[in-house]
């Protein structure tokens, strides 16, 4: 068996589930509240483990918790967790989700939704997942409190029998802050941004609310299908906008896509554009801020409302990143 999930954080690992739209196959969930008591003990306990396992960086804990089936993949898991230190770093570990999902009935893997009410019914979070295989998992989300970053952490876990519990299955790590601003100010600096008729500023400002919201992307709840209807009424945004010509003097590049990139831990953008196929550093370089430029004045509300940016040259289908600069170097 083999579960994929992109971790953010770090360089993307794939290693649980990744969401993407899907016909599906729908099963069953038991909330937190629901579990019986000895069960949600035992899923706590196991979360709370990984979790300051990997704020604490002890790989052997977690490189003994993953399922055999994964063993593979655990240097890119290492990675990510490495990567992942400075999210965690001085703050206290505590659970934020507990959902069992039981897709025992499947005859075959799946593309597979999992609908999780509350007690009182008046809250369902949807859990998507592609190609899952027959069994019994847990998606367990939890929070290091008090760090600047206010890391996420989402974890997939898959019942391997009473003798070996709950084996770790996949893995995220996310920040819940950026430039020191959490989730809620980013959807409310994104509305602002609307009304004042900022569409591109306002679309990645949503796009990193969405981020700093959630540790994972399996997940919808009814907060975040509001966030997402606000996201695409914006007229003009960029949703459709690529590929993008920008006209640069005698030349035209061609900017295959912008994303939020919080790779350095900062509200940046990533462009991906047609490259000249230079191969000298400082020729790449002048390049790559070429292009950074000739882009933000086509759309000059995105300095003022975020970080830096990211460019990545693409050439013969290959993406490679070049440089990062904040907004302020960018001429």
């Amino acid at each position: 068996m083999r579960l994929c999930w992109k971790v953010f954080a770090a360089p993307a690992v794939l290693l649980a589930v990744i969401y993407a739209p899907m016909p599906v196959h729908a099963t069953s969930c038991t909330t937190q509240a629901a579990l019986l008591p000895q069960d949600r003990n035992e899923l706590a306990a196991t979360g709370e483990r990984l979790a300051v396992a990997v704020a604490e960086q002890d790989f052997d804990a977690l490189k003994a918790a993953l399922l055999p089936a994964l063993a593979q993949d655990w240097e890119g898991m290492r990675g990510v967790i490495e990567s992942s230190a400075s999210l965690m770093k001085g703050g206290q570990i505590q659970l934020r989700s507990l959902y069992v999902l039981d897709a025992t009935s499947l005859a075959a893997p799946a593309d597979t939704q999992f609908f999780c009410t509350s007690a009182s019914g008046a809250l369902t979070v949807t859990l998507t997942m592609r190609a899952l295989p027959p069994g019994r998992y847990a998606v367990v989300l939890a929070d290091a409190i008090g760090t600047p970053y206010a890391g996420q952490l989402g974890f997939i876990l898959v019942w391997s029998g009473a003798a070996s519990g709950w084996k770790l299955g996949g893995l995220t790590v996310r920040p819940g802050a950026l430039d020191g601003q959490d989730g809620d100010w980013w959807w409310t600096h994104a509305r602002d941004l609307a009304r004042s008729d900022q569409p591109w500023a306002a679309w990645y400002a949503y796009e990193t609310a969405r981020i700093l919201l959630l540790p994972v992307d399996i997940l919808s709840t009814p907060n975040m299908e509001k966030l997402g209807s606000e996201q695409t009424a914006i007229k003009d945004s960029p949703q459709n906008a690529f590929p993008l010509a920008i006209p640069d003097g005698p030349r035209t590049w061609k900017i295959d896509a912008v994303r939020l990139d919080p790779t350095m831990l900062h509200a940046d953008l990533g462009v991906a554009y047609e490259s000249l196929g230079i191969t000298d550093p400082a020729a790449q370089r002048t390049e790559a801020i070429a292009v950074l430029s000739a882009f933000l004045k086509t759309q000059p509300g995105l300095r003022d409302n975020f970080h830096g940016m990211w460019a990545y040259a693409v050439k013969d289908g290959k993406r490679t990143p070049v440089l990062e600069l904040p907004m302020a170097q960018i001429p």
